[in-house]
C-alpha cells in the first residue's frame, strides 16, 4: 500500500500531464526513493493510481536500468561497461570491486551495503573508466581511487 506521502507526491507529478502513463518513471521513482526498490505490491499500487495495468507498468520498470525490481544495497554502484570504459580498464576495475566487496555484477554484498550493477553508459567517455555510487559520479578510475571512494560509503 502506498503511503499518503507517496500518493501525494505521485499525484503532484500527474498534474498537467495528458496521460498518466507518461509519468510512470516519475511515479516509480517516488516509491523507489522512499523504499529503495519496487516490489510487486508497490508496482500494482502505482499502476492502479496511474490507471494502467501492472503488466504495462512492469514493462516500463524493467526497461529502465535505474528502476530496481528487487532489493538493492544501501549504496548502488553503477559501473559503466561502454566501449570506452572497456578500452580504458573496465575489466580491472570490475574485478577489483568484485574482490573488495565479495560480489559479482548484479549482486549485493553480504553486509547489504553495496549492490554492483552494470550500466550501458555514463556519458563521460573522455574520462573513462567511470562509475556512479548513488548519484555521485567518479571518473578516471584506478584501484587506489576505488579504495578512496568505497571508504566514503562505509
Amino acid at each position: 500500500m502506498l503511503t499518503d506521502s507517496e500518493r501525494k507526491q505521485i499525484e503532484a507529478k500527474l498534474q498537467g500531464v495528458a496521460q498518466n502513463q507518461w509519468s510512470s518513471i516519475d511515479a516509480l521513482r517516488v516509491v523507489q526513493d522512499s523504499r529503495g526498490w519496487i516490489s510487486d505490491e508497490s508496482l500494482t499500487d502505482v499502476a492502479e493510481l496511474l490507471a494502467i495495468t501492472p503488466a504495462e507498468l512492469d514493462s516500463v520498470a524493467t526497461f529502465f536500468s535505474l528502476i530496481f525490481r528487487k532489493p538493492v544495497g544501501r549504496h548502488v554502484i553503477l559501473i559503466c561497461d561502454s566501449v570506452s570504459c572497456w578500452v580504458m580498464g573496465y575489466d580491472s576495475i570490475r574485478e577489483y570491486l568484485g574482490q573488495r566487496l565479495g560480489i559479482s555484477e548484479g549482486e549485493t554484498s553480504a553486509d547489504g551495503r553495496f549492490t554492483l550493477l552494470p550500466v550501458a553508459c555514463l556519458g563521460v567517455c573522455d574520462r573513462a573508466p567511470a562509475l556512479m555510487v548513488d548519484n555521485n559520479l567518479y571518473t578516471d578510475l584506478t584501484t587506489e581511487k576505488l579504495d578512496e571512494i568505497l571508504e566514503k560509503y562505509h
